[in-house]
């Protein structure tokens, strides 16, 4: 079985064991829950694979990320306990060494980037935590944490490039091989690699035939161009904002070179289209690098067709805004939103006409805008753009049908 080829020289030695992440486990016992993971039917028949999903999103900070932080926590010494730690970040690793450090009782200072969403900084403090805004970048950020750990005398809590956060996300792997011993792929969300190099530690172990599979989205591939050597770009923004990492942990760097047979692109519409079928299908929140592995399958099905598919839902914080407009674009790729033009004459009751038309034809009219002036119309005639929703694309067709025969110009705006 090919493995992708390091780009590491000479390669790194690797210290990480089955071991180390059944110990992790262990530590882990009665802090965090065992989650569900389980088949999804629905999906599996849509995509042609056998689906299962570990729902890491049920974790009570949302995501994977506590298993990593308590790990680590719970491994610290007197002395350490007693200076704190400190760690940067945006998102669901603060909210995890936040978490399990109000719950140990050690100090714990988080180093967020200016631009962090006012919830995550205010649900990082309802933990206990001294929030530190510095920085427009995560890597500024990080750069400040140094050193104010330096100056305070506090233990840097590493995302990703720490061999006990590794350890402690690997114990999602070992339970996914409890729980389903038959599981062939594992697909898993990628950022700086620490979920896939703890989970493929575990699972290399213990099935050492099962393949391995990472992704990433196309606008942050810092590990595929790691790992394979390539030039992809990096672009600045992601809905996928909990894999955004622009510099891989040499780590788990280390440990995917080794045991991860390939690494995946995807694009920003194949994640937004998984976030909106978990939803709809499996009525479970992710967030964008939540729904990367899904992503995958949607993406290159033919790939994964009749295997037994271990996906990873690793995180379920999104902000409440950007999920309604994942939605609503989400109706509009699938043809159950649409942007209709009607052209008719400019006299009383033809608006009437046209929604009783619409109706007529099972559609719900959402907005409506007149438009006089900024349209090519004889001056006698009045443009409307009607939002409706539909029930499909065959849908669609038949409203522009039935207000044709009702006499109005008619056309599905793109």
């Amino acid at each position: 079985m090919d493995r992708c080829q390091p780009q590491l020289s000479p390669e790194r030695n690797l210290m990480l064991s089955l071991t180390d992440i059944e110990q992790a486990a262990q530590r882990l016992q009665g802090h965090l829950l065992n989650t569900p993971c389980v088949e999804s039917r629905t999906l599996s028949q849509l995509t042609g694979a056998q689906i299962y999903l570990k729902f890491e999103n049920l974790q009570y900070t949302a995501s994977f990320k506590e298993r990593g932080a308590c790990n680590k926590l719970a491994q610290l010494s007197a002395d350490e306990r007693r200076r704190g730690v400190i760690a940067m970040s945006a998102g669901n690793h603060a909210q995890g060494v936040a978490y399990h450090a109000q719950r140990l009782g050690v100090r714990a200072v988080i180093v967020m980037p200016r631009f962090t969403p006012g919830v995550k900084i205010e649900r990082t403090r309802g933990f206990g935590a001294e929030v530190v805004l510095h920085g427009d970048t995560l890597d500024e950020a990080r750069q400040h944490a140094l050193l104010l750990a330096e100056r305070e005398g506090l233990v840097f809590v590493h995302p990703y490039d720490d061999e006990a956060i590794v350890a402690g996300q690997g114990t999602v792997g070992l339970e996914m091989l409890q729980a389903v011993p038959e599981l062939e792929v594992l697909v898993i969300a990628v950022g700086g690699g620490g979920l896939i190099a703890g989970i493929a530690t575990a699972a290399r172990a213990l099935k050492p035939g099962i393949e391995i599979i990472g992704v990433q989205t196309a606008r942050f591939p810092a590990m595929v161009n790691a790992i394979k050597g390539t030039q992809h770009p990096q672009g600045t923004s992601t809905i996928a904002d909990g894999i955004a990492v622009g510099r891989p942990g040499l780590i788990p760097q280390a440990i995917i070179a080794q045991k991860v047979d390939d690494l995946l692109l995807v694009d920003e519409g194949d994640i937004e289209q998984a976030m909106v079928m978990l939803l709809e299908i499996e009525k479970t929140l992710v967030e964008g690098a939540g729904a990367a592995g899904l992503a995958a399958l949607l993406k290159f099905p033919a790939r994964f067709a009749g295997k037994k598919v271990g996906l990873v839902l690793c995180g379920g914080n999104i902000d409440p805004l950007l999920l309604a407009a994942i939605i609503e674009r989400g109706m509009v790729r699938a043809g159950r939103l649409a942007r209709i033009r009607v052209g008719a004459r400019d006299i009383p009751g033809s608006l009437a006409k046209i929604t009783a038309t619409v109706a007529d034809a099972g559609a719900n009219i959402e907005e409506v805008h007149h438009q006089r002036a900024f349209t090519m119309l004889a001056a006698q005639n009045v443009e409307i753009e009607l939002v409706v929703q539909t029930r499909g694309r065959a849908h669609i067709g038949q409203v522009l049908a039935t207000l044709t025969a009702a006499g109005f110009e008619a056309a599905e705006q793109h």
